[in-house]
């Protein structure tokens, strides 16, 4: 009415959002627009539904249960302590990785793209939550780990790049995460690296630890 004063600070303050807010606004919308349109494998019948069996495979290629079995049994038969010091420390970094992005998920609590279909390999409670990614976290991870701590020739440094890459695109394939999801995970697996080093466990850092194997 012509009598009412004038609005509160706060209110106006709603009214009138900052221009960060749209900005963030809109780069949700276009996140979810274009996680949308390249989830090409999420269902049967989805534009390449039938490469969906193949986007499987890669997916538990990255999961981390092959990854942390893999690493123990290779750690328990391995009789070189090089090697033995090498798989310690990537064991470590899996299940710190696990960790990391397990409180994130949580903490964050985003939900799954609604063209997900929920039918993941082996999930636990915080995997109903979609940032960060996973797979693509443990891919930045475990490719510069493999890339520094083993010696390669160069096609197959190129194919670990590669299957890092792959896993991570097809996270967005499979409708299971957003663009910002894997981009996010991409970074922090890069990042948790640098941790895994700082922390690095040797026969002089963590003798006990060394003596159990």
């Amino acid at each position: 009415s012509s009598t009412a004063g004038p609005l509160p600070e706060e209110d106006c303050m709603k009214l009138n959002p900052s221009f960060l807010g749209i900005a963030l606004s809109s780069l949700l919308a276009i996140d979810l627009w274009a996680s949308k349109r390249l989830g090409v494998c999420a269902g049967e019948n989805s534009a390449w539904g039938s490469a969906r069996p193949l986007m499987k495979v890669i997916e538990v290629s990255g999961h981390g249960i092959p990854w942390l079995l893999g690493t123990f049994c290779g750690l328990c038969q391995t009789d070189s302590s090089a090697a033995r010091e090498v798989l310690l420390n990537l064991l470590f970094a899996l299940l710190l990785d696990l960790v990391l992005v397990a409180v994130v998920k949580g903490l964050v609590k985003r939900r799954r793209p609604t063209h997900n279909k929920m039918d993941m390999f082996v999930t636990i409670s915080v995997d109903k939550y979609s940032f960060p990614s996973g797979h693509a976290t443990r891919a930045a991870l475990v490719c510069r780990f493999v890339l520094r701590h083993l010696v390669l020739a160069v096609p197959l440094r190129v194919l670990v790049v590669l299957w890092a890459l792959i896993v991570s695109i097809s996270r967005v394939m499979l409708g299971r995460h957003n663009m910002t999801d894997v981009l996010f995970g991409l970074v922090l697996g890069y990042a948790l690296y640098s941790v895994v080093e700082y922390c690095w466990l040797s026969p002089l850092s963590a003798p006990a630890l060394f003596a159990l194997w």
